[in-house]
């Protein structure tokens, strides 16, 4: 079971793609950014669909907007990581922030974990939308009653006035209004698509800086190894050599190593044909 893995295990370089499929299909949702399950209730249903009935879904928000919202999701998620004994740490701070690499890599553990439970597979009866219900009808209670509240209040607002000077004069300022209102909502569309661009940039660099890192550490670990007294002076460690240390201005030095190589092959079938003779 998948507890704790390496940053550098194949789970972190699984795509946001294959992410936001799986959430999707499994929870019967429609995300398009990793960064929408930064509330932590996603994370909290994927732990109710691998382990039916430890979370306290009556208690989930999935309407949580406010960073203080978004904490009880984590409390609850950390309770159940408690009871089930996992020992990954939660870094809440910064998936309530909602920056893309944070969610996306928290997601890609979520992921391995599931998929390590019963090899992934979900259980025959599991209702996703079912569960998710339980977790909003309280919510939904308090709620009709404060919006019946608001409406109460806005129907008193709204009978005021109602000779012909005053509706005329509203009239006229309503229909300024959604004019501007128009033209604000044209441009928060505007705004939130090219915030959607930016995000997938930011995340794409992250995740490129991140395969560097990697790939450039398997490198380093392989020229340690080639320096090593007892290797280097052997062809292969100095064949590896040649391609690491070759300039930029070769287009490759596997020609060369190649040839380094062919070399010694060929003294080595030299002295054993040399050997048979004797």
């Amino acid at each position: 079971m998948a507890t704790n893995i390496g940053m550098m295990d194949g789970a972190y370089f699984v795509g946001r793609n294959e992410i936001l499929a799986w959430i999707n299909a499994r929870l019967h949702l429609n995300l398009s950014r990793v960064e929408e399950a930064a509330s932590g209730a996603v994370q909290c249903q994927m732990m109710d669909m691998a382990h039916p009935g430890v979370v306290p879904m009556h208690k989930v928000n999935f309407d949580a907007k406010t960073e203080y919202d978004m904490i009880q999701n984590y409390k609850i998620l950390q309770e159940v990581f408690n009871k089930l004994k996992i020992t990954k740490h939660i870094e809440v701070n910064k998936l309530v922030k909602g920056r893309p690499l944070d969610n996306l890599e928290f997601l890609q553990w979520l992921k391995r974990y599931c998929d390590s439970i019963n090899g992934g597979t979900m259980k025959e009866n599991y209702n996703p939308a079912e569960r998710r219900n339980k977790g909003g009808k309280e919510r939904n209670s308090k709620g009709s009653q404060k919006n019946f509240k608001s409406l109460q209040t806005n129907n008193s607002l709204n009978s005021v006035s109602t000779d012909g000077t005053g509706s005329n004069k509203i009239s006229v300022t309503k229909q300024g209004k959604l004019g501007g209102i128009a033209t604000v909502a044209n441009s928060s569309v505007e705004i939130q698509e090219l915030t959607g661009e930016l995000t997938d940039l930011k995340l794409s660099v992250d995740l490129l800086e991140k395969e560097r890192d990697f790939y450039f550490a398997k490198l380093r670990d392989i020229e340690i190894l080639s320096q090593t007294p007892e290797l280097e002076n052997f062809p292969m460690s100095m064949a590896i050599k040649k391609i690491l240390y070759a300039g930029e201005e070769k287009e490759s030095a596997l020609a060369e190593a190649q040839e380094i190589v062919a070399q010694i092959i060929k003294v080595e079938k030299t002295e054993y044909s040399d050997d048979d003779d004797c």
